[in-house]
């Protein structure tokens, strides 16, 4: 069977940009399953282990820049992912932080879904249109947010590139919604999500800001090389 193709070979086109799109790795309020927003907790032992899978399986990717959701988690996982790109510093933007819950950070998630159903939740977070829990983010700011850090990006980088873009489940799947040219009125929670802990999600952006999701959920264990199309791409 011939070896699969090096990430820098798969076909491109003049200044195109390619987002790596990373979830943290597997945290404390993971395992527990508490409800992990704003608040934060650390990478478990094996959460930072799949981060080092993860950082190995994208060391052959030339990163020109890196970019992290400033909560204590993202940075881990951005440090323990740049070991293998140690020249590159990571700009940290507020808008790639996870949606905020409100009264509800760090409580069971048990004792939200008994409230509110969570495939409609996490669908409206995501859409744009969700009223927001006692003290948290509504929708439309998270979208907001969401919308504007990923121009940002783009914006930085009119040459193209592979970039490295560190943040949550919801964030990450919020952008590719869009990404998608998924209806934001019809997303479906159970398709669309959600995203493992350290996984990898590629999405090109073209010169003229067009997008196009390369793959989604990747990592180590698929087998095949970062870059290489599956999933969305298959």
């Amino acid at each position: 069977m011939p070896a699969a193709p090096h990430p820098a070979d798969a076909p491109s086109t003049d200044a195109e940009l390619r987002l790596h799109l990373v979830r943290h790795g597997r945290t404390v309020y993971n395992v527990e399953r508490l409800m992990q927003g704003w608040s934060d907790s650390p990478l478990t032992p094996d959460g930072e282990e799949g981060v080092v899978a993860t950082a190995r399986w994208l060391a052959p990717v030339p990163f020109v820049a890196a970019y992290t959701s400033p909560l204590g988690r993202t940075v881990r996982t951005t440090e323990l992912l740049l070991a293998e790109h140690p020249t590159l510093r990571p700009v940290a933007l507020d808008g790639l932080r996870e949606f905020g819950f409100g009264d509800y950070e760090a409580t069971s998630e048990v004792e939200l879904f008994a409230t509110v159903d969570p495939f409609t939740m996490f669908g409206s977070i995501v859409g744009g249109t969700f009223e927001g829990l006692a003290g948290g983010e509504t929708g439309p700011a998270f979208r907001t947010r969401v919308d504007d850090a990923f121009a940002e990006i783009v914006a930085r980088h009119p040459d193209g590139g592979d970039v490295l873009v560190v943040s949550h489940g919801v964030t990450l799947a919020a952008y590719l919604a869009v990404a998608s040219g998924l209806d934001l009125a019809d997303v479906d929670p159970l398709r669309h999500g959600p995203l493992e802990n350290a996984s990898v999600s590629l999405v090109a952006v073209d010169g003229a800001r067009r997008t196009r999701v390369l793959d989604v959920n990747a990592g180590p264990w698929t087998g095949r090389a970062p870059g290489v199309a599956g999933a969305l791409g298959a």
